[in-house]
């Protein structure tokens, strides 16, 4: 949801501020004087959380995007939780930052010289103070490192004329004429740049390098609304296929691309987009998905909240409970059309369920809960459209994956593609959502461990892909 999705998934029982990265010990109290500046935020923010028996690491991260609204995810190393998207709201230096895959909260003031975030951690039956310290993205100085790559780059734009947007990317060719088998990679849930980065990892940057450096021409691009790409994100799945559809056709221009096959790799809701993508006119000669979602929107949110407040956990008593909240909410929100009905009854539900939680926060996150794209995803069904892909896909998921349980989404998208004879499964072990392998499995760098894109993932893809271009 985050997410994680993102995850973009909010979840009904909001609120749950489980996200955030500075606080006071409660709302009122954290209250900013007029003059206070607004923080910047972009950058790491982590710090210790006492817990009964000892202490949990959590970690921020905050990107701003374009419009001046904040991207930010959690994660909690120990408790294997990671990339839970976060509401952010700024209150002069007051921060408070919220989401709906756990019922907690987390509000807090940045010092005056920026370098701490200090307030209080909630959730059902616990409250503890945090300080959060800042560390600035590492993503930039790595930049600096990078050495020029053994194949051809070039800064492209493209025009979505369904939708009046200009997409810009990047195009990275193997060495030599070609043509050569290619791919459009699509990025998961939530406004993300080209490289699909999350924090200072960049799953589909490092896919692109592999795939590219072994004969596959790859071509993605930011998200509606980040870097050089117009629009909003606001778009929902069923929107961002004609985004995917003209990025196909950019390639169709390009000498340098075998036309026969030309596919897509999507993540996350990356890949549901695939799929829709796949049942359209002008398909996609082919269909990797990695960790798409099998279950409605409705059965995906119910499903991240449980295993998030499990991974935190809450007791078997607070969980049935947040989940029996948590569906009302959701049935209110099918129910009732009217927008302005609906915000008001969610949001009163919100302050009902979590009494610290103040109207205007409460306000936003039922307008959030009510807006068009999460209406969509609720009563999205992934399988609708699956018989009208006739290509073939190659369906990936991890063991470990929080966010989109493999064993229930990779059983239903199979179900919904049983006539498509041409269906390859593949659930991945030790795998999470990011694609990452165990930790324990991550390359040392400088004396410390740094994550990767799971190196036996990367070839499955580039080994299924090759396997297509020999047909």
């Amino acid at each position: 949801m985050n997410m994680k999705f993102t995850r973009w998934i909010f979840s009904a029982l909001c609120l749950c501020l489980l996200f955030a990265g500075s606080a006071a010990p409660a709302l009122a109290a954290a209250q900013p004087a007029q003059a206070a500046e607004v923080p910047l935020l972009d950058g790491i923010w982590k710090g210790p959380l006492k817990v009964p028996g000892g202490q949990l690491e959590v970690i921020f991260r905050f990107r701003k995007l374009s419009g001046g609204e904040y991207f930010a995810t959690l994660d909690v190393p120990l408790q294997k939780v990671s990339r839970l998207a976060v509401k952010v709201t700024l209150q002069a230096d007051t921060v408070l930052l919220a989401a709906d895959e756990a019922n907690s909260r987390f509000v807090g003031r940045v010092a005056p010289d920026a370098k701490t975030m200090s307030g209080t951690w909630q959730q059902p039956g616990f409250k503890a103070p945090l300080t959060l310290t800042f560390e600035p993205l590492p993503v930039l100085s790595n930049a600096k490192l990078r050495l020029t790559p053994p194949y051809r780059e070039e800064e492209i734009q493209f025009s979505n004329l369904a939708a009046n947007l200009r997409l810009g990317g990047m195009l990275t060719v193997p060495a030599g004429p070609g043509p050569f088998p290619a791919v459009v990679l699509l990025s998961d849930a939530g406004p993300h740049d080209r490289d699909g980065t999350v924090g200072d990892f960049a799953p589909l940057g490092l896919l692109a390098d592999f795939l590219t450096r072994r004969g596959i021409a790859v071509l993605r691009f930011d998200d509606r609304g980040v870097g050089k790409s117009s629009g909003t994100a606001a778009a929902t799945t069923a929107d961002l296929v004609s985004d995917t559809q003209a990025g196909l056709n950019f390639l169709r221009t390009r000498p340098e691309i075998d036309l026969s096959h030309l596919g897509l790799v999507g993540h996350g809701e990356g890949g549901n987009v695939a799929l829709l993508a796949a049942a359209q006119p002008l398909p996609p000669a082919f269909v990797v998905t990695l960790a798409a979602y099998g279950l409605p929107g409705r059965s995906i949110v119910l499903q991240q909240q449980t295993a998030t407040l499990r991974t935190l956990g809450t007791d078997a008593g607070q969980i049935e409970l947040a989940m029996k909240r948590q569906t009302a909410m959701l049935e209110i929100i099918r129910q009732t059309t009217d927008n302005a009905q609906a915000q008001a009854i969610v949001a009163n539900m919100l302050k009902q369920n979590n009494a610290s939680i103040d109207n205007a926060t409460a306000q936003t996150s039922a307008a959030e809960m009510t807006s068009p794209r999460y209406r969509y995803f609720l009563a999205f069904d992934p399988l609708a459209k699956l018989p009208a892909v006739s290509c073939p896909v190659l369906l990936l998921n991890g063991t470990n994956d929080l966010t989109v349980n493999a064993d229930a989404n990779l059983a239903a998208l199979a179900k919904g593609l049983k006539t498509n004879k041409a269906v390859t499964v593949r659930k991945l072990p030790g795998i999470n959502h990011l694609f990452q392998p165990d930790p324990s499995q991550w390359p040392v760098v400088a004396g410390q461990a740094q994550a990767n894109f799971s190196p036996a993932a990367q070839e499955g893809i580039r080994a299924w892909i090759m396997e297509q271009a020999k047909k």
